[in-house]
């Protein structure tokens, strides 16, 4: 059989959040295939699918605004909850 996955990932090192960066990967056979790293900004492909699959994705304006607001909507938000609720409590 095939497996197929994708893993969004955020990482922050800073309390005020200014250094978080969004990963969603896409993964085919336990290989990552495409990436969108939000420092990069746009999606790199790691195989022959994931590079043409890459090259439609960034050339479509929707998808990349849709993937690099995710460092707000769900990166920072969820950081602040978290902060909030773990390192925010004396």
């Amino acid at each position: 059989g095939y497996f197929y996955s994708r893993w969004n990932k955020c990482i922050h090192s800073s309390r005020d959040l200014s250094d978080i960066v969004f990963i969603d990967n896409y993964i085919f056979n336990k290989d990552v295939y495409i990436q969108f790293n939000s420092t990069v900004g746009k999606y790199v492909g790691y195989t022959e699918h994931g590079v043409y699959n890459a090259e439609l994705w960034n050339n479509n304006t929707g998808i990349l605004q849709s993937e690099r607001a995710e460092v707000e909507r769900y990166c920072k938000y969820n950081a602040e909850l978290y902060q909030a609720a773990i390192a925010d409590k004396s």
